[in-house]
């Protein structure tokens, strides 16, 4: 007699097999090349031409704050400076000086970060100057055990260090952390070592203490170097033998200790008010042991998870967008966490804190509904979809990914031992096993993370909301309730088309090409101009963009509002039959974001796609602007949470909140289109009113001109835009924008604002006026401007130690009549705002009086042929770039002009007349400081 195998066993016993057959190490990628040098240093190398002529180096060093001692805080933090302020091979700030002059930028190119566990320094370096290429290896290793630290060099150092303690932690931020971090560290050795350190060890510390610990930990038994660029492998490797090998392996160096935070019984509830807090949130953790990913059994499972993710972030997407949802944000998922655990994480944000207890209610039972219900197979394959679509592109790109994108995970993999694979391994295996993952695997994460041990619930919020907000033994009966009247969720079917009929279009009337640009000019039977620029930048990217002139400028003061919310409030609805949330669905697994705007002076749409999906944006953008869907009760709702959320920012307004407002409404004096949005405001709202104005706005597309960046042949993708682009409505208005005569407060102008509890001061000061908007002052504002960072950030930071980082931006419009702006901003301590405020104008008045330095002057132009260079392979770029040049009736070709000809142009005559020109007598200061006791 046969025997019979029950069903379930038969199942068991085949997952079972399927999970021994996946028992197997992750593939690395086997085009990384890794070594260890005999003194302990661990390195990878792997060559890829993304982007051409340009390597990614790190320094990992396998020790952070935690490893600090008492009278250590703060210094593996102030290690990092210091390696920026002297080594063997570059003494005092010669590095970043080097650096400069060969094109690198501080901060972009070249940059540090510390954190709890681990140091990273990175460096984007050109590898076309062969010197570079070497020298960029020896700052690595001067960095690794060369440092100089220099007493005063040190000295000097203390006050960049505390002016960044100052930007980064004296704030409300910063004192909610200071409660908070104690609580999900479990009190552990990571709440007793924050990164920044404590001011008064930072003020009074030895210099020897920081010799200490940089002998301790910078060895290299705890380093890893990664280098990922268009280079030759064999010499990076040869150059990494070079640098590092004569470094000595350290024989009595301290044990690299695992701190870990311990686990808390139950669950623990905590409210942590403050001052300054304009909302407030409930934030729940539970903290778990985390799971290594070292076999592909694992990997299944980190794909589970991750579906497991987005499918909660959409249902949570879903539950926000509906009539009176009971929060206006909310997210939920697992993930990595600190010292080995992982963590599920739960955040919501309410509309007011009268409605808290409801937002918790809401979230709790969407927990519950999981516990009990699950997912459906709908929306388990519609996450495989989205899934895969980007693993799929990911496998596409896999020629033209940039080498900062490998860098993580090569990292990654010397301090936690994870995998590095590479795009086909992550293809092959999504096209194997993504559609054997079950919805009853994926409902089980459910039991493993949300659990109600080590759990912590909190109220993070205003003190003035402190009565309306439930306190601890009210939370922790709100996170306990079971709600037993749950329903399961209900998941709609998405049958209907985005178009029920296809456009028949007009055809091209006109062709044209601009071969110094690479550009080809359509213009169709409707009037409508299209830019096309196709690129090999990337395999699997169309970027497109339109734009006219009209905007909001064409409507009364009235109107303003409802003209304002115009795109917003119809993106609300979807398009045609398809709600918001039915639009989402039926777009699952398809590379498609599509946008419509109105602006001040013009409208617009834009978006993303693959050309495997380009007839489907192009669907949706037509459906957009001809079919909008109207739907008054999600509308609403929106409105409402927008009106409840402004109220209640305004109970308690942060200091910058006040800053920035005050500057606006003084800078364009008072225009009542330039101050702050006020809860009233939205009561001007009139929902007819706003559709009718975006119908208006998309009513004629005979002034409109198209973009189109990416991955297409011109003659292959006409036939789609006869359709959608051709077929777009067309009246032949003319029309423009209206000027409303907005302008900016002529004179000085001087104003100190009051308003905020810490020692810190802002300051930010502004010059404007009238602009040529010739290609001289073009170049030459913003060579001024990147003159002015370099100088000031070595006058005011590495000079007087008096802030962190100054910023400086400059820009400049030409519509709706041609202006300019120059901001100078920094944060500082309030004694010292006048004295820094003077070495400001002190170096302006040199500029003007006599150039800049030529040195700076040849460190702006390097950086600006380096970073064109690279603009220049970038699809957004020309998708911005042509649509502004289009918009503003510009030369297309003035960007490669800009390349070859006017940065050669730029010099300490053109600077000097620039500063003149621009830094002149429309000056505004303006001062944050703290209230008046």
């Amino acid at each position: 007699m046969r025997k019979i195998t029950p069903y379930f066993l038969f199942f068991a016993v085949s997952v079972q097999t399927f999970a021994q057959k996946l028992n197997i190490p992750i593939p690395n990628n086997p085009a990384v090349r890794v070594g260890t040098l005999k003194n302990g240093l661990k390195y990878y190398v792997l060559k890829n031409s993304e982007p051409k002529n340009r390597m990614e180096l790190r320094l990992v060093v396998n020790a952070g704050s935690v490893l600090e001692t008492d009278a250590q805080q703060g210094l593996a933090h102030f290690m990092e400076h210091m390696n920026f302020n002297g080594t063997k091979d570059f003494p005092k700030n010669e590095l970043v000086n080097f650096l400069q002059k060969s094109g690198m930028k501080f901060g972009a190119d070249l940059n540090a970060s510390t954190s709890f566990d681990e140091t990273i320094y990175q460096l984007q370096v050109p590898t076309d100057s062969a010197k570079l290429f070497e020298r960029s290896f020896q700052i690595l290793a001067d960095w690794s055990s060369y440092a100089t630290l220099d007493t005063a060099e040190i000295n000097k150092e203390r006050g960049i260090i505390l002016e960044e303690e100052r930007a980064r932690g004296k704030n409300a931020q910063s004192r909610i952390q200071q409660k908070l971090l104690p609580i999900l560290f479990n009190n552990s050795r990571y709440s007793q070592r924050i990164p920044i350190g404590k001011v008064d060890i930072l003020k009074t510390f030895k210099p020897e203490e920081i010799v200490k610990f940089y002998k301790d930990w910078y060895r290299t038994d705890l380093m890893a170097v990664v280098a990922v660029g268009d280079f030759d492998p064999d010499k990076v490797e040869n150059l990494i033998k070079e640098k590092f090998s004569p470094i000595k392996a350290s024989k009595n160096g301290p044990k690299r200790t695992k701190y870990e935070i311990p686990a808390s019984a139950g669950t623990q509830a905590y409210q942590i008010l403050d001052k300054e807090i304009p909302q407030s949130t409930f934030q729940m953790i539970v903290r778990l042991p985390r799971e290594k990913t070292l076999t592909q059994n694992d990997y299944r499972t980190d794909i589970a998870e991750s579906l497991y993710n987005q499918m909660i972030s959409t249902r949570l997407q879903e539950a926000s967008k509906k009539p009176n949802a009971p929060f206006v944000f909310a997210i939920m998922g697992y993930s990595q966490f600190l010292a080995g655990l992982d963590v599920f994480q739960t955040v919501v944000l309410p509309k007011n804190a009268d409605g808290m207890e409801a937002a918790i209610k809401a979230m709790i039972d969407e927990q519950e509904r999981l516990k009990r219900f699950g997912f459906t197979k709908g929306e388990l394959e519609r996450a495989k979809k989205e899934y895969f679509v980007g693993v799929e592109k990911s496998f596409k790109e896999k020629d033209k990914t940039k080498s900062a994108t490998f860098v993580n995970g090569l990292v990654q993999n010397y301090l936690q031992g994870s995998a590095y694979t590479d795009a086909d391994f992550r293809y092959e295996f999504a096209k194997s096993h993504l559609e054997g993952i079950t919805v009853e695997e994926v409902n089980a994460i459910t039991g493993k993370i949300m659990k109600e041990e080590n759990r912590v619930g909190l109220i993070v919020g205003s003190e003035k909301d402190k009565e309306k907000l439930p306190n601890e033994a009210k939370l922790i009966e709100l996170i306990n309730f079971k709600n037993p009247d749950l329903k399961p969720y209900e998941d709609e079917a998405v049958l209907t088309p985005i178009l029920e009929k296809i456009p028949e279009g007009t055809k091209v009337v006109s062709e044209k090409k601009i071969e110094e640009i690479g550009v080809t000019e359509l213009v169709f039977a409707n009037g409508v101009k299209v830019a096309l620029k196709p690129t090999n930048f990337k395999n699997d990217q169309i970027a497109f963009s339109a734009s006219s002139k009209g905007g909001t400028s064409l409507y009364s003061d009235a109107d303003y509002f409802s003209a304002e919310l115009a795109s917003t409030i119809v993106s609300q609805g979807g398009v045609s039959k398809l709600s918001d949330n039915q639009l989402d669905k039926a777009l699952a697994g398809k590379v498609v974001q599509v946008y419509t705007y109105i602006n001040e002076l013009t409208e617009g749409v834009g978006g993303n796609t693959s050309p495997k999906d380009l007839e489907t944006a192009l669907q949706l953008m037509y459906a957009y602007v001809t079919q909008p869907r109207r739907d008054d009760e999600v509308v609403k709702s929106f409105l409402k949470n927008e009106k409840e959320l402004m109220a209640n920012a305004l109970k308690t307004l942060t200091p910058e909140k006040v800053f920035g407002d005050s500057v606006t409404t003084t800078l364009y004096q008072n225009h009542f289109r330039r101050r702050p949005s006020m809860p009233e405001d939205i009561d001007k709202v009139n929902i007819d009113r706003a559709i009718e104005i975006y119908k208006e706005r998309f009513a004629d597309f005979s002034d409109f001109t198209f973009v189109f960046v990416g991955s297409f042949e011109v003659e292959k993708i006409k036939p789609l835009l006869e359709k959608y682009i051709g077929g777009l409505p067309s009246t032949k208005r003319q029309e423009s924008f209206k000027d409303l005569n907005i302008s900016k407060v002529k004179g000085k102008v001087e104003k100190s604002i009051y308003k905020g509890l810490e020692d810190k001061a802002r300051v930010s000061l502004q010059f404007n006026g009238d602009f040529g908007y010739s290609e001289e002052e073009l170049v030459n504002l913003d060579a001024l401007a990147e003159v002015l960072d370099i100088k000031l950030t070595e006058k005011l930071r590495e000079e007087a130690g008096g802030v962190y980082t100054p910023s400086i931006r400059s820009s400049y419009e030409k519509l709706p009549k041609a202006t300019y702006n120059l901001t100078i901003s920094f944060g500082c301590s309030p004694a010292n705002v006048d004295k820094l405020v003077k070495i400001t104008l002190d170096e302006i008045a040199k500029i003007k009086a006599n150039g800049p330095e030529k040195v700076d002057v040849e460190k702006v132009t390097a950086e600006e042929k380096r970073e064109v260079e690279l603009q220049l392979k970038e699809n957004g770029f020309w998708n911005s770039y042509l649509l502004d040049q289009y918009a503003d009736g510009q030369d297309l070709n003035f960007i490669n002009r800009y390349q070859s000809q006017l940065i050669d142009k730029i010099s300490v005559e053109s600077i000097k007349k620039a500063a003149n020109q621009f830094c002149a007598e429309n000056f505004a200061k303006f001062v944050l400081l703290p209230e008046k006791k």
